[in-house]
């Protein structure tokens, strides 16, 4: 019987078993990074989600009041919250129901996007029966404090915007 010498292969060494521990480590922190970036898309597509129910919201608006859309009272809503004008259980008339409005849509902007608010002004060169309405909803989705509503690219300064045009 012959005796083989004692091989220097004989499993794993304390070095290679550190190796793979920092192969695997990078391997992770590549997931987590993944993970990270998946996190803050889904975030920023609930707000474009929830910015766009917002404007469709205040399009249904307009459209319910029929009477105040014609007579030009949606033709500017501003980014301000107005008091209530306590109508809604007796009647409102049709400039006391866009105050409502304006009043309920600013405050469920500011309540649901960071930032929020919205603007509602009538396109140039429009007018009845071809009037079309421009509704801007603007939040700070980079979370940089910026409350500028010029809407450009630079979200630094400006919110970040969704605008709908239509014609009720």
């Amino acid at each position: 019987m012959t005796r083989q010498p004692h091989s220097l292969h004989y499993g794993f060494t304390l070095l290679e078993v550190l190796i793979a521990i920092v192969v695997l480590s990078f391997g992770l922190l590549g997931l987590a990074g993944i993970q990270a970036i998946g996190i803050k898309n889904t975030s920023d597509a609930n707000l474009r989600t929830l910015a766009i129910q917002q404007a469709y919201d205040m399009a249904d608006r307009i459209r319910a009041n029929t009477v105040g859309a014609t007579a030009g009272a949606y033709d500017s809503i501003a980014t301000s919250i107005p008091g209530d004008p306590g109508c809604i259980s007796t009647g409102c008339s049709a400039t006391q129901l866009r105050d409502y409005d304006q009043r309920l849509w600013n405050t469920n902007n500011q309540n649901m996007l960071r930032g929020g608010k919205g603007t509602v002004a009538v396109v140039a060169g429009t007018a009845i029966p071809n009037k079309q309405y421009r509704i801007t909803v603007m939040w700070d989705e980079t979370r940089t404090g910026a409350t500028g509503t010029g809407c450009s690219t630079n979200l630094s300064t400006d919110l970040s915007c969704f605008q709908l045009t239509f014609r009720p």
